[in-house]
């Protein structure tokens, strides 16, 4: 703007400087042309005095050439020359067609101005018309030689042309000069005038005290800041609020362009997908991830069409969403949403081991049973072999019933246990009612049974609290060694109330400790065909400690296992 300013300030200082120096000239030459016409007349007055007085004797007295500034003609009433001080009259031709000769003789005076050798010269001619007098030329007392003549005084000039040439030099440095401070003068102004425009504040413009003329434009830029001001904080309103929503989601949330540049990525995203870079938006969504299944996913999004997978990141299992968002025919970009699927993916292959280990249970003690029967209905079977075959049918019922029962107490506890109701229940007392049940068992191996301990109340579920306990003893009397024992322990420990069972066993290997406790699952798979079971019991143990919120804890070795189950203080 102040560059604008400053050329267009020296322009118009150059143009008024040429304009002003034409005008000066065009006056000064008006004036000085004027001055010459009206010499040029007060000259033919005089002379034509003298004429009239001293005749064609005054003519002879002045000098001949063109030494005299003045160039005076004598002319008669038929344009013949008398006399001519720049030329022999009967060399020049007849003058009465002159326009201020022909002028003269009508009028009594007359004037022309007329240029010569290409406008570098003007003349300025004035005539005059003499009396009449009545004597002829060249006698005494009539000094005129021919009544009626006609005077013309002429003087020669440069042209403006001329003038203004010669004036050039002068001229050029008086605008040079004038020019150069109209230049300075102009940057100065310039600078006080842009000096209060620069000295505004966008933010706060109504500090900025410019000129009152300036006003509607601060009043304007007042407003835009406010307007823009509310629009700003309802932005990063809004923008608050996407950050809280989606930072706070399980779900992985990714917004892309439709040149699938991340517009941003929230923290559980981040998380799922192990991004670790502090700075991922604009950059390509490939970058960061690039499975086969998420590359197709992203190209069947990017070419209109929702698309989903499942796809591996580490040991997490991750279901992937892209959703194209269109407007009209044409893509904007893509939303992805990132869900965690690893808890669902080992349910459902428990669910499928379950059923598959629940049909093999089953189809075993069923098949038993129905080639017994199968026999017996046949009357294949001999009389004496009637009892044990019933015996073995009998025996396979029951086992059929403790693995219904079982899998419907799973069922329940899968279920949260809603329909079982919770009362105060004593851990010491209980346990000695459970291990009054297991003692003959423990009697056929020679296992030494006790408890340890003080009443320790909680509030449970006792249907379920007999189960857990009846499972873990149960299964130390199964799996231990040939006359060793069984120790059973109830204490408060800091606030919380603490079930242990130590047993004298073989132990359990660390790398199957955290398998144990998974459905129908056993350690010792040869011994699993001896040892009765459902395979069920450590599954039901779990889920009843999960149900009240123990921790349930596992410590085996060469020298035996321990279980031990920790209730919380307010169970």
């Amino acid at each position: 703007m102040k560059r604008t300013i400053l050329i267009f300030a020296c322009a118009l200082s150059g143009i008024s400087i040429a304009v002003t120096a034409a005008l000066i000239h065009l006056a000064v030459f008006r004036t000085f042309s004027r001055s010459v016409q009206a010499g040029a007349a007060e000259a033919a007055f005089y002379i034509g005095a003298a004429l009239e007085s001293g005749g064609l004797r005054y003519l002879e007295t002045l000098p001949a050439g063109r030494r005299l500034a003045l160039r005076i003609t004598l002319v008669d009433p038929a344009g013949r020359v008398l006399y001519d001080t720049a030329a022999p009259a009967e060399t020049l031709e007849n003058h009465g067609s002159r326009p201020e000769i022909a002028e003269a003789m009508k009028n009594g005076t007359g004037k022309s101005l007329r240029f010569s050798e290409t406008l570098r010269k003007q003349t300025s001619y004035y005539a005059v018309r003499l009396p009449v007098s009545g004597g002829a030329p060249g006698e005494a007392g009539n000094p005129l030689p021919m009544a009626g003549s006609v005077l013309r005084v002429s003087y020669t000039t440069d042209s403006i042309f001329v003038m203004v040439l010669n004036m050039a030099g002068v001229t050029l440095l008086i605008a040079a000069a004038v020019f150069a401070a109209a230049a300075i003068a102009g940057s100065r102004v310039t600078e006080k005038l842009i000096e209060p425009i620069n000295r505004i504040d966008p933010d706060h413009p109504g500090n900025s005290g410019i000129y009152e003329e300036l006003s509607p434009l601060i009043l304007r830029i007042k407003r835009q800041n406010e307007a823009i001001g509310a629009q700003m904080r309802e932005m990063r309103r809004r923008q608050l609020e996407f950050a809280a929503i989606t930072d706070n989601m399980k779900e992985g949330l990714i917004v892309l362009d439709q040149e699938a540049r991340i517009l941003s990525c929230n923290r559980s995203a981040r998380g799922l997908l192990d991004i670790h870079l502090e700075h991922v938006e604009s950059q390509n969504v490939l970058a960061v991830r690039r499975d086969e299944a998420f590359r197709g996913v992203l190209e069947k999004a990017l070419g209109g069409t929702a698309a989903e997978a499942v796809f591996s990141a580490g040991e997490r299992h991750l279901r992937l969403f892209a959703n194209p968002v269109q407007e009209g025919n044409i893509l904007q970009g893509l939303v992805l949403v990132i869900l965690d699927v690893t808890e669902q993916e080992a349910r459902d292959r428990l669910r499928r081991e379950f059923t598959a280990n629940v049909s093999h249970e089953l189809k075993t003690p069923l098949m038993a049973i129905l080639g017994y029967a199968e026999i017996m209905a046949g009357g294949l079977a001999q009389t004496e072999d009637m009892p044990r075959f019933a015996g073995n049918i009998y025996r396979e019922t029951q086992r059929l019933i403790r693995l219904t029962g079982d899998i419907m107490s799973l069922s329940e506890l899968d279920e949260g246990g809603v329909n079982l109701s919770r009362e105060q229940v004593d851990l010491f007392a209980l346990a000695e009612t459970v291990l009054q049940r297991i003692r003959g068992a423990a009697s056929e191996r020679n296992l030494s049974v006790s408890l340890e301990g003080e009443g320790t109340v909680i509030q449970g579920v006792r249907q379920v609290l007999d189960e857990v306990m009846f499972n873990l003893l149960d299964n130390a009397v199964k799996y231990n060694t040939e006359g060793g024992s069984i120790r059973v322990l109830v204490e408060k420990r800091e606030g919380a109330a603490v079930f242990s069972v130590f047993d004298t066993g073989a132990g359990i290997a660390a790398d199957e400790q955290d398998r144990i406790f998974e459905r129908f699952y056993r350690v010792d798979k040869s011994r699993s065909k001896t040892v009765e079971g459902t395979g069920l019991g450590l599954s039901i143990v779990k889920h009843g400690a999960a149900l009240h919120g123990a921790g349930l804890e596992l410590q085996s070795g060469e020298g035996g296992s321990r279980f031990t189950l920790r209730f919380p203080a307010e169970a």
